[in-house]
This record gives C-alpha cells, sequence and structure tokens, in this order.
C-alpha cells in the first residue's frame, strides 16, 4: 500500500476505478489459451493428430465422441471450474499464495468429477492423456498467473491496479497500518486518506504525509472526497460500539469494501479462525505451533536440500575455497559462535571474508558513525576488515554457502531467523526470545525484506512473524525470494 504523498488526496480516474474487472478480463483471456495449449498438446502428444474416439462400453446410453470434442469440452469445464472458485477475485490477486491454491483446487475438484462421470457412465478416457493434461495444466496456469502477478506488482508501485483505501480509527492505528502498507505495495492497497479521532489535518509517514479528512462521522463525505473503494478500520478502542457496522451499512454492495484491521500484527494463516459464538464473529488466534510431521517434512526438505546443494555447488565451492586461500593470508574459513534453537549456541561456518584479525578491530570500528545495520546489528556499507575477494563474495552472499554444512548438521535450516551473536542475545527483550522456538537459517523474511538496512525493530517483527506463522510454502516463497535478493548489490546479511 503506498500512501499520498500530500495532504490533497486526488479523485480516481476511470481507468483506476475499473482495475479489477480489466485484469480479471486479461487472467481470462491468458488462462483460456494455456488451457488450449495444454488440453490440446496432450491430446496430439498421446494420441497424435488423428481422429480417435472415446472407449464407450455398448450398454451405455452415449454416442461415439472424439478426443478433439472432448478436450474442447475440458476446456470449457476447466475455465468454468476456476470461475467458480473465484480464482481471478481481486481478494487472492497480488500477495500470499491463495490464488495459486485456489487453481489447484479447482483443477483437482474437475478431475476429480471427470473421473467419477466417466467411471458412472462406463466412458474409458485414457488414463495418460488425463495424467499429462492435470499436473500440465496447474504448472503452466500458476506459472501463468505468477507471470502476471510480477506484472501487476511492477504496476501497484506505480501506484496502479490498487484498491483505494481510507483508513479509520485512533492516529497511532493509522499511523502503524499505513507506514505497513505503504513498505508493502505488492499488496495492493493506495492509502488516500484518514478520519481520525484527533485534529490534526496530516500524519507523516516514511515517505510523505497522509491527509486527515475529518473525524469518525465524517466517513461518507472522505469516501465521496477521495473516490475510495475500501474502509480499513485500524482500531476500535475510540469507536462507539455500533459505529462499525454503521460504516458497513453505507458502503455501496459490490464496490466498496470494509476491512477490519486486528490489533495483532503479523498473526495470519492457519493460526486464525473466524467461530461465531452467540452471534459474535470472534476471531480465534491459537498459539504457534509445530507437529512431529512439520518438524520431520522440515529437516528431510533441509537435508535432501542441502546434501543436493554440496554436491551441485561443489565446484563453485571448491574455487572459491582456493580463492580465499590464495588472496589473503589466514584460514579458508570464518568459525563463529551463535545462537540457535531453544537458546544453545553452535558454531557456524562461512567463507572468510575479511582480514585475519577482524574480531579485534570491531570495537574501534564500532565507535564509528555507521551507515548500515542498527542499534543491535553491527553493519557498515565499505567495511575497512573486509578483503577484495570478500567484497565479491558478500556481494552475492557466496560466503555464507559453507552454511549448508551446518544444515546438514542440523544446527540450522536452509530457511529461518537470522543466527544471532551471543552479545546480540545479552540485549533481547524478552519477547525476542521466541525467535529460538525453531532453527536459524542461511536465509529468511529478513534477508528478502530489507537485510541491513532493516531497522531493529523490522528486524525483530520479521523473525517473530515467521516463527509465529511457518509453513512450507512460505519456505519455498522465501527460497525463491533469496534468489533474487542475493544478486542486487548490498551489505551481507548475517
Amino acid at each position: 500500500m503506498t500512501a499520498a504523498s500530500s495532504a490533497q488526496p486526488s479523485r480516481p480516474s476511470p481507468k483506476q476505478r475499473n482495475w479489477r474487472r480489466r485484469f480479471a478480463r486479461r487472467l481470462r483471456v491468458s488462462d483460456l489459451f494455456v488451457l488450449i495449449w495444454v488440453v490440446f498438446g496432450a491430446q496430439i502428444v498421446w494420441f497424435g493428430t488423428g481422429n480417435v474416439d472415446l472407449a464407450i462400453h455398448e450398454n451405455a446410453a452415449i454416442t461415439d465422441v472424439s478426443y478433439w470434442m472432448f478436450s474442447a469440452g475440458l476446456v470449457v469445464l476447466w475455465m468454468w471450474a476456476l470461475s467458480l472458485i473465484d480464482s481471478r477475485s481481486e481478494r487472492v490477486i497480488g500477495p500470499g499464495t491463495a490464488e495459486y491454491v485456489r487453481v489447484a483446487n479447482a483443477s483437482l475438484t474437475l478431475f476429480g468429477f471427470i473421473a467419477i462421470a466417466a467411471f458412472l457412465l462406463k466412458v474409458e478416457v485414457a488414463r495418460g492423456y488425463l495424467l499429462l493434461s492435470l499436473p500440465a495444466g496447474i504448472l503452466v496456469l500458476v506459472f501463468s498467473r505468477w507471470m502476471w502477478r510480477q506484472w501487476l506488482i511492477a504496476h501497484r508501485s506505480m501506484n496502479e491496479y490498487s484498491a483505494r483505501g481510507l483508513l479509520v480509527g485512533s492516529p497511532d492505528s493509522v499511523t502503524q497500518i499505513a507506514r505497513e502498507l505503504e513498505r508493502t505495495p505488492s499488496a495492493g492497497y493506495a492509502v488516500v486518506g484518514a478520519c481520525t479521532t484527533s485534529n490534526a489535518r496530516a500524519l507523516t509517514l516514511r515517505n510523505g504525509t497522509l491527509p486527515v479528512l475529518g473525524g469518525i462521522d465524517d466517513v461518507e463525505r472522505a469516501l465521496a472526497t477521495t473516490g475510495a473503494d475500501t474502509v480499513a478500520v485500524t482500531s476500535t478502542d475510540e469507536l462507539p460500539p455500533d459505529k462499525v457496522k454503521q460504516i458497513s451499512w453505507r458502503l455501496e454492495a459490490g464496490k466498496q469494501h470494509l476491512v477490519l484491521a486486528p490489533s495483532i500484527v503479523d498473526i495470519a494463516g492457519p493460526r486464525l479462525h473466524t467461530r461465531p459464538v452467540a452471534g459474535l464473529p470472534l476471531i480465534h488466534v491459537e498459539t504457534p505451533r509445530f507437529t512431529k510431521g512439520q518438524l520431520f517434512l522440515k529437516r528431510m526438505v533441509d537435508l535432501v536440500a542441502s546434501v543436493l546443494g554440496v554436491i551441485v555447488l561443489s565446484p563453485l565451492l571448491a574455487f572459491l575455497a582456493i580463492t580465499v586461500r590464495l588472496s589473503s593470508e589466514g584460514p579458508v574459513f570464518f568459525r563463529q559462535t551463535r545462537v540457535g534453537i531453544q537458546g544453545k549456541e553452535f558454531t557456524m561456518i562461512k567463507f572468510r571474508s575479511m582480514v585475519v584479525n577482524a574480531e579485534e578491530l570491531l570495537e574501534k570500528l564500532a565507535e564509528q558513525q555507521r551507515d548500515a545495520g542498527n542499534e543491535v546489528l553491527f553493519k557498515m556499507q565499505n567495511d575497512p576488515r573486509v578483503t577484495p575477494i570478500g567484497r565479491i563474495m558478500r556481494k552475492f552472499s557466496l560466503d555464507e554457502l559453507p552454511q549448508l554444512f551446518n544444515v546438514i548438521s542440523g544446527s540450522m535450516s536452509l530457511v529461518g531467523p537470522r543466527p544471532p551473536l551471543p552479545s546480540e542475545v545479552a540485549q533481547y527483550a524478552d519477547h525476542v526470545h521466541r525467535r529460538f522456538i525453531v532453527k536459524p537459517g542461511i536465509t529468511g523474511l529478513w534477508q528478502v525484506s530489507g537485510r541491513s538496512t532493516l531497522s531493529w525493530e523490522d528486524t525483530v517483527r520479521l523473525d517473530l512473524s515467521y516463527v509465529e506463522n511457518w509453513s512450507l510454502l512460505g519456505d519455498l516463497a522465501i527460497v525463491a525470494k533469496t534468489a533474487g535478493a542475493v544478486l542486487r548489490p548490498g551489505a551481507t546479511a548475517a
């Protein structure tokens, strides 16, 4: 969500108002092209270009059907299934995995119905044809949606193809939510104004100001002024009990939306459950827990991926080891004590990227003015202790590759919170120790969300958010984002 850069809100253009409909139309055309290519391609691969009929038992009351007609019908049904499950809804496009999950669910459900119908109607559909169509269709559809998502994110960074949000609540809660959404424009909300309980005319954000368009009773007028299509209630502490209900009643059905921002942030996914109790939609927040199955799955993924990584990258590892050894005096590897799961210390290994007496020089450098890091994490963009080869390795995070051996040994994971130094842990507040519920990782949310440019507050928030909401799909998404993050010049992560 990006925020208004001035105190004067602007009205949306017709193009901005109709972005949902136009984007959904693009997705429909793209899905249709993908399905035609996949389904008819699977038919040609399996049967060739000839005319082949489905095998139908004699006692079935169906005439012969060509696979060309069956494929056309499958494409139509597949498009219908994607529409029925709302896979092109603005509620799921953009961030998160809900869009991809819906595509997969619609596809699997459709093929399940086809299997049942074929059994009941005694129609022998070629299994190889279906086994080609289903996985290929899901993979290509998801890839197509991912490509569209990159296009959408690029436009949202320019304040296009986003919902226009009006924030309602206390000044502190409005400012907090606005800053969070300003930091992630890919979420798809552009804040155009606020209605608060204060008399301020504007609220200060990171990249500008947010205009205050009145009090809590001025929401309807503010909607008309800004053309906002989404009202986000950021806090209800200072609102009358029935005020949120009144706001929802005044919204135009189907065109304007109401969003309630919970007081607890960074909690999402399977831990949130809405359960009606005595007519009240209560939100239940479960405490974070990791089943034996989840722990086993994460460990197996870590072990298999890291072993394969060491095998595939062994020529690069050998080359870097030789380069480090020949380019400067000192050992190839840098070993350092870090704090891991349950607060237990372990030895983390990296390729040495600094001079041998780097730790001795740290105290003097800590007294200098730094251009990176924060009050707890020591970082410098141009650290004089880094060797020329080390600077190249750090730029692309190559110095961290030996941590794959930490993963194999079980002291680290591929994805997790940043492994802290004991001196850093000594400065932790009590709640920060929750990050030790899981193993530290080679990469994590902290690395793909800003690395050394993050404040200590943001670093803690991202680490705890990962611990509170762990999922295997989330790990895979972080690994995918890491590949792009390490290719951008920046300071080292660990």
